[in-house]
């Protein structure tokens, strides 16, 4: 339940550290959850960041942090008890979403964007259900499966190729791509390694032949003159996934007038389905004129960290408004490109070399992440670009994030 104090029309922003801030707690603290507390805290926001480890990304800009099992129920309630948050903004998978309706239920805080978007959408079943069964939105063919029998069935009616996903992961983690019967099993047991909580349930989906897919990124907020929540739209954004996980993305994505039109049907029927306010992540696979959903985050989205680069308010700052109930923009200032710097090396406290020549590139700037320890195929920043077309700035951020190189401190 949505409290008043937060109505478009009745909102005041406190002091941060006093007894009239406005708080808001986040339940991760990775890169995405850095970005988020930054644009809250230029709004005048106090933040508290929870991860389940030290010295995450976020906790090292917010007021306070807390390391907590955020799927421990009682430890996620205790801690909202203990600081009172107006706002919780979910910004991973990996939570006791049950715990949130509870709280919500409880007029505890106001969950972003509900709690029940929350648990529909981290877990690939809820949302899957919803989109496809509930809204009638085009999908790919799926099926569940809660054991590797169960698995082989589906994917007998499904066919070959196929893709595997454990219900609840996240960044590609646990998806495999199905050819053959002898990928089967390594796939069942990849999915159970890389689930966020293990259910042991998977969803295969049938091989859409598409031509590229997108992130359709969609802005639930106040409407400046009615103070009515609307939907609003930015530019698409092409992206390049490897193993599930994203390593390139560029705005905008090139579509034709009735793709485009379609994509953004299906992500207002979704986002509106799943209500409240903030920035949703919507991916979808597209090809000619057609578009089928694949799946929504309801908080900013990896591949969105191009608009750090490309529009007025990255998706950081959109969230941040939307949340409060302040207006937004998602005008595009130019076309821009993003490319991911991986760890490459399992260490703890690695250091960069060739930020200089990174940064050098026109166009081009860094984002560090700061995490605490590295490991191979591990995100530990991006580079961003900007450029005269996608082209141009898809070289640019490519050049700038090879420049860079992660080494041992020893």
């Amino acid at each position: 339940m949505q409290t008043d104090s937060f109505r478009p029309d009745a909102l005041r922003i406190g002091t941060p550290l006093s007894a009239n801030a406005t708080r808001v707690m986040l339940l991760g603290a990775g890169e995405l959850g850095k970005e988020v507390i930054i644009a809250l805290q230029r709004l005048g926001v106090e933040v508290i960041a929870v991860d389940r480890y030290a010295n995450a990304p976020g906790h090292q800009v917010a007021h306070r942090a807390h390391v907590i099992d955020m799927t421990d129920a009682a430890a996620l309630r205790a801690l909202v008890e203990k600081e009172q948050p107006h706002l919780i903004v979910p910004e991973i998978e990996a939570i006791a979403t049950d715990a949130l309706a509870e709280i919500e239920a409880a007029q505890l805080a106001t969950v972003i964007p509900t709690a029940r978007a929350t648990q529909l959408t981290m877990n690939r079943e809820g949302i899957r259900r919803l989109a496809a069964e509930e809204l009638g939105l085009p999908t790919s063919p799926y099926a569940f499966a809660q054991s590797l029998d169960e698995m082989k069935a589906a994917i007998a009616t499904i066919g070959f190729p196929c893709v595997v996903k454990p219900v609840m992961s996240s960044s590609g983690k646990g998806q495999s791509v199905l050819k053959s019967d002898a990928d089967v099993e390594p796939a069942w047991n990849y999915a159970m390694a890389g689930g966020r909580v293990n259910h042991g349930r998977v969803i295969v989906e049938g091989f859409i032949d598409f031509e590229y897919e997108i992130t359709q990124l969609t802005v639930r907020a106040a409407d400046p003159e009615s103070g009515e929540t609307q939907t609003y739209f930015c530019d698409p954004i092409g992206h390049v996934q490897v193993a599930g996980d994203y390593v390139e993305s560029w705005q905008p994505q090139p579509m034709s007038p009735a793709a485009l039109e379609k994509a953004r049907d299906v992500a207002a029927k979704v986002t509106t389905a799943l209500g409240g306010r903030g920035l949703f992540g919507v991916e979808l696979f597209v090809r000619g004129d057609d578009v089928w959903f694949s799946e929504v985050s309801p908080r900013p989205h990896d591949t969105g960290l191009i608009t750090l680069a490309t529009q007025r308010f990255s998706e950081f700052e959109l969230h941040a408004r939307a949340i409060l109930g302040l207006p937004v923009d998602t005008a595009l200032r130019a076309p821009g490109a993003s490319a991911v710097i991986y760890g490459g090396l399992d260490e703890t406290g690695i250091v960069f070399e060739g930020v200089a020549q990174a940064l050098a590139v026109p166009g081009a700037d860094l984002r560090l992440f700061g995490k605490p320890e590295s490991f191979v195929k591990r995100r530990m920043g991006v580079a961003v670009a900007t450029g005269a077309d996608t082209d141009e700035a898809r070289e640019r951020a490519k050049l700038a994030a090879s420049k860079v190189r992660p080494v041992s401190a020893k």
